[in-house]
């Protein structure tokens, strides 16, 4: 069966359609009617005693029927062709891999490292759903870990209000609390919690885990002063091809940098580097909108947090610093004769890419049962949707049929907010301050527990259920925290149902 189809898309990298849309997207433009009928799809609805039409469908015709199983995000995109689903398993394949370090005998599975956070994707993905927070000293912290930065350093040229700060001088960009045998790991990361009670409006109390950070036995000796560290737990995977099909001028039309509609929402658009195109592009994924595309994000994780060399962050070592000499002088996985000269090749690099792209979003399912319409309409009367752009409709794509021309509710704007200082991590990213993040889609959440065995949200897991994130929002999310705090109990539940629903 031919790869051709997707292969190409990243070996070529043709002109994107519009400049800050993905460059491996192939784009039929619309029409001026077909963007008024459009612009009728998403308008918000007025009548919540119903379904909207296809909103059962948050993929579009993508989406798949997955219920009461554990492998609900982990299913091809539902209208795939079935001469692109072995370039799915394949995909998959490479996402399960379990890399070692060299020299190895396994050649086609070497290079891991030297230093590293786990040794494939799948093990911080496990079923491609959320990380999870290491509940105690016996528990992992292989699904998430701390970035880590200082102030200053370089700002690319052409993106307008970069924040500089650069990679911690000795340890690199995030710490790694695994190596190679013969190197010591960085450190470990530990949590400490603090309890902080919360009063409903109806005397409800809720209490919310405030968490700190540091770490411990740092293998390379002290931090640098002032570093930042911000922990990070894995999202989950579905629907991100269809985020990337988004057109960068839809997203860019719910952006309001300066709050000119004094609705105190004023989201901003993350414009940084792609390493694909060689020129600024519109941030989509990463807490903080740090990458533009699926392509860039895996290679960046193969790099990062597996030490993976490839095609668009090509250092065999990783993120080790030329501080950590013994790492940058280990065994590496680029052979003689080693298709591209990579520890992952292009081709290799190109499949999990699209596996990435095409993992599913589960059909919604209680979308017509009267509480969790109730729990719709409460959501759009706090306000949320501000934030949480219900849907869009998808480019017309000639070589990407799955994420072609469809309409999908996400739930996210993919923009930049101010969350305020209950969930700031004070390590600004790119465009990103240390209080901002980007909108999480919310497509899927509901399933969380049933894929992952917990249902931890936010960027650090800190969140036991839905209405602990809820009441973690600050800043632009302030008066819809309110009104969901002020909402007797029975309308608190149809919310949450709702939200669990999606």
């Amino acid at each position: 069966m031919s790869r051709l189809p997707v292969l190409l898309s990243f070996l070529a990298f043709p002109v994107a359609a519009e400049p800050l849309d993905p460059p491996n997207l192939t784009v039929v433009p619309r029409t001026a009617a077909e963007a008024a009928r459009i612009a009728g799809v998403l308008a918000p609805p007025t009548d919540f005693s119903a379904p909207e039409a296809f909103e059962a469908m948050p993929g579009g015709a993508a989406s798949v029927r997955a219920r009461d199983t554990a492998d609900a995000f982990s299913l091809s995109s539902g209208n795939m062709p079935f001469e692109r689903e072995m370039d799915f398993k394949l995909g998959n394949g490479l996402f399960r891999k379990l890399w070692v370090a060299s020299p190895s005998s396994t050649q086609a599975s070497d290079g891991l490292g030297p230093l590293y956070n786990a040794r494939g994707c799948q093990n911080c993905h496990l079923k491609d759903g959320r990380g999870h927070v290491p509940e105690g000293p016996g528990d992992d912290a292989v699904s998430m870990f701390l970035r880590l930065s200082v102030p200053g350093g370089p700002t690319p040229e052409g993106i307008e209000e970069w924040i500089a700060t650069s990679a911690e001088p000795t340890y690199g960009g995030q710490l790694q609390d695994f190596a190679a045998p013969g190197l010591a790991p960085e450190g470990r990361m530990r949590i400490d919690w603090q309890e902080v009670p919360v009063t409903l409006g109806d005397g409800t109390v809720v209490t919310l885990r405030k968490p700190s950070y540091s770490i411990e036995d740092p293998g390379y000796g002290p931090l640098a002063a002032g570093v930042m560290l911000s922990p990070r737990v894995t999202p989950q995977m579905i629907g991100l091809g269809l985020l990337e099909a988004i057109p960068a001028a839809d997203i860019l039309t719910h952006a309001d940098p300066d709050d000119r509609d004094g609705d105190g929402i004023s989201g901003r658009p993350s414009f940084v580097w792609s390493a694909e195109a060689d020129a600024p592009m519109l941030g989509r994924f990463g807490l903080k909108a740090g990458a533009p595309t699926v392509l860039q994000q895996s290679a960046a994780a193969f790099s990062g947090d597996m030490g993976i060399a490839n095609a668009l962050f090509p250092e065999p070592w990783g993120e080790c610093t030329e501080a950590q000499a013994a790492c940058r002088a280990a065994p590496h996985g680029i052979e003689p004769g080693k298709r591209d000269n990579l520890e992952i090749d292009r081709t290799g690099l190109a499949l999990t890419a699209f596996y990435a792209r095409n993992l599913a979003v589960p059909e919604r399912r209680r979308v017509e049962h009267p509480q969790v319409l109730r729990g719709k309409q409460l959501f759009h009367e706090a306000g949320c949707p501000a934030c949480h752009v219900p849907k869009f409709v998808t480019h017309r794509l000639k070589d990407q049929p799955e994420q072609s021309f469809q309409l999908i509710w996400p739930y996210t704007d993919l923009l930049l907010h101010d969350m305020g200082e209950g969930l700031a991590d004070g390590r600004p990213e790119g465009r990103a301050t240390g209080r901002e993040w980007r909108t999480a889609p919310l497509w899927g959440i509901g399933l969380t527990e049933q894929v992952s065995g917990h249902a931890n949200f936010l960027h650090d897991g800190r969140a036991r259920s839905i209405l602990e994130a809820v009441l973690w929002h600050g800043g632009e999310a302030e008066a819809a925290r309110a009104r969901v705090m002020a909402l007797p109990a029975p309308d608190r539940a149809a919310l949450v149902a709702f939200v669990e629903d999606l």
